[in-house]
């Protein structure tokens, strides 16, 4: 009997979430701080938007490997369908 392992594991302790989403924030202030320079140089959203995708994607294979980004790509769909993604959405 194979036991199999998350794709990306989740953190233990209190302290390590609370560490990963603190820096996972910072990160995400980086992000948008780029992209708004580009938008502001003329740059299209959708090609941001690509290379954005593209970047994060290769960045998960070299760390993760092919299958187990695939694994997680698969899952997006439902994801996107249940409004994890959409930011302007109204939580009733």
């Amino acid at each position: 009997m194979s036991t199999s392992r998350p794709v990306f594991p989740f953190p233990t302790s209190d302290a390590t979430v609370e560490a990963e989403h603190e820096e996972r924030q910072i990160a995400l202030e980086y992000l948008a701080d780029a992209w708004n320079a580009a938008d502001a140089d003329g740059i299209d959203t959708g090609a941001l938007a690509h290379a954005a995708l593209f970047a994060a994607i290769a960045t998960l294979v070299k760390d993760h490997g092919e299958d187990a980004v695939a694994r997680l790509i698969g899952e997006i769909p439902e994801r996107i369908n249940q409004g994890e993604y959409t930011l302007d959405r109204t939580l009733q």
